[in-house]
């Protein structure tokens, strides 16, 4: 398509780190880097590397309130307080030093997507570190200290986006992103997420959460069976989305690819494999282009298999904005399968394809939900 990609690198962000113990591992976004430099993908013409400062509190505060903010800089700093009524504490979000200047390089990184794409400098910017899409306007929650996705949105919004549209296809379902725009017609929220209700976290996203009352169907939600894989996934995806977003007619696509969808992901159960975010990073980019004038903001998001997963997909997706897809060699960079072993302690894949997994009863379910809301959204 002759696009222009960006590629946000912000080595900062690896002091995002929960801890050792953590799930949410910094090196996945080091991995994917470094995978994208070893496959050439960087170094593309039309390709640049953007670099990006810490969001200033005044780009949190479009999202976040104040209180929250200082909240999360003194717990950080290692300050005494009542920080679990801001969501922090044992468990998915433990106190970890520096966690404001942690999140505002995450944060920062997806306004700096936003701006390049807003300002035309290039036509899509991906922001791997990003995707923190559960934090709240008050509390942190799910591994996420703000809500970069939103912060990106709330940016393009006041610098001249009259509609925005987002995408989530993490697992999980969007919830912080929905809550926070709920009551905004400006913004469109879609989300594809694995569906229990009070067994999965975080237990919302239901066919019947539609948007506020200032802002009624403004949400989109496409709730999953557990063991949805990838032919259903793919239904559901190009059913939904395009028709959705190009109804809507957003200035711009702003989407967060998380890929704890994996069939392998330790803490969720669907079923994908790679062939899903390839063909996935297909219809999106063509929904950018046929519904958002081309301008795409990406942002990485879940995914737990952190050296044999989550580099090869954000891999691949960055290869389809990038117009790579096509021309990129399905074997794994030696050098990089070699360092990505070593960092893992055991041997990790060495191609970006997969065996392909034979459906189950849980896509013939997820068929039937797909269709049931097409016929709620287009009667």
């Amino acid at each position: 398509m002759g696009d222009r990609a960006g590629l946000v690198v912000a080595a900062e962000a690896s002091i995002y780190d929960h801890g050792p113990q953590h799930p949410l591992r910094p090196d996945r976004v080091l991995l994917t880097w470094d995978l994208i430099a070893a496959c050439g993908l960087d170094r593309r013409a039309g390709v640049a590397t953007i670099s990006a400062e810490p969001a200033a509190n005044e780009d949190l505060e479009r999202v976040h309130t104040s209180a929250f903010i200082e909240a999360t800089t003194r717990a950080g700093h290692g300050e005494d307080g009542d920080w679990s009524a801001f969501g922090y504490g044992p468990g998915d979000n433990p106190i970890f030093p520096r966690m404001h200047e942690a999140g505002a390089i995450v944060a920062g990184a997806s306004v700096a997507a936003a701006q390049s794409v807003w300002d035309g400098q290039v036509d899509h910017a991906f922001n791997a570190a990003g995707g923190l899409h559960h934090a709240m306007p008050a509390r942190a929650s799910g591994f996420c200290v703000y809500d970069d996705p939103a912060v990106a949105i709330a940016w393009l919004l006041d610098h001249g986006a009259a509609r925005v549209a987002y995408v989530d296809v993490d697992v999980h379902h969007g919830d912080g992103v929905q809550a926070i725009f709920w009551n905004e017609p400006r913004v469109l929220t879609i989300s594809l997420h694995e569906y229990e209700p009070y067994l999965f976290f975080p237990g919302t996203g239901d066919l019947s959460e539609r948007g506020g009352g200032a802002a009624p169907g403004s949400a989109i939600n496409v709730p999953l069976p557990a063991g949805t894989g990838d032919d259903a996934w793919l239904e559901a995806l190009t059913t939904i989305v395009p028709r959705a977003v190009a109804d809507f007619a957003p200035d711009v696509l702003v989407t967060q690819l998380g890929c704890d969808t994996h069939v392998t992901d330790p803490l969720a159960q669907l079923r994908l494999t790679t062939a899903a975010y390839r063909e996935g990073g297909r219809v999106l980019h063509r929904v950018a282009h046929d519904a958002a004038g081309g301008r795409w903001v990406a942002t990485g998001g879940g995914g737990y298999r952190w050296a044999h997963v989550v580099p090869r997909a954000w891999t691949l997706y960055f290869a389809e904005m990038s117009d790579a897809a096509d021309g990129l060699p399905d074997a794994l960079p030696r050098g990089w399968v070699e360092r990505a072993s070593a960092k893992a302690g055991e041997a990790v894949p060495t191609t970006f394809s997969e065996p392909l997994l034979r459906p189950d009863a849980a896509d013939r379910q997820a068929r039937r939900m797909t269709a049931r809301l097409a016929d709620i959204l287009w009667p």
